[in-house]
């Protein structure tokens, strides 16, 4: 499947991470997150920032669980979620600072053959990666992926940009599945894009 992947990627600076997380968030729209088992434009994100945020892991403070995303930023802050699922986000802001962008869905471009096969059942392409914790299952993304560098081209896990701009009018919504801070709207994603999780 060719999704206008462009081969000569080029790695996502750190200093793009280095601001607000609903800065970063649209801008990560079509970046491409490379994994173990392939790769997938970013269709669908949401912003979590920090101490100021309520429905962010960071908002009581520095735990063992969000310890990365109280790091530098442009690491991988994976968690645990449900007692089953894993979902991985980019850290924002600055060192000690806690925030991060939480990777809701992507687009296949390769691998897909090995993210058919880690997703088991999935009939559909489109279902592959259309949640935060199906695309990390289909990438193989896990906890050996918390504190990745993700703008190190030897990490196991990286974000690219091989040209495709962020969409000029993305769709802007609340946040997804929260009970807390429920009307602020820093979910966004590719309008028309069949890989988002929910519309």
């Amino acid at each position: 499947m060719n999704r206008g992947v462009n081969t000569r990627r080029r790695l996502v600076p750190r200093s793009f991470y280095s601001r607000a997380p609903d800065v970063v968030a649209h801008e990560l729209l079509n970046k491409v997150l490379v994994g173990p088992n392939g790769s997938g434009r970013i269709v669908e994100v949401e912003a979590y920032d920090g101490p100021r945020d309520p429905a962010s892991h960071a908002f009581r403070g520095l735990t063992g669980r969000n310890a990365v995303m109280f790091g530098r930023p442009g690491h991988l802050y994976v968690y645990f979620t449900y007692g089953m699922h894993w979902c991985a986000n980019a850290v924002c802001r600055d060192d000690g600072d806690a925030a991060a962008v939480l990777i809701r869905a992507l687009a296949p471009i390769d691998g897909l053959d090995l993210m058919r096969s880690a997703r088991g059942n999935v009939r559909r392409d489109r279902d592959l990666c259309s949640g935060p914790a199906k695309l990390c299952q289909a990438l193989g993304i896990g906890p050996m992926h918390n504190g990745v560098d993700v703008t190190r081209r030897a990490s196991s896990v990286r974000i690219v940009d091989d040209g495709m701009m962020p969409p000029r009018s993305p769709v802007v919504t609340t946040r997804v599945g929260l009970t807390v801070a429920v009307d602020q709207q820093w979910r966004w994603y590719v309008s028309a894009d069949e890989n988002v999780s929910r519309k």
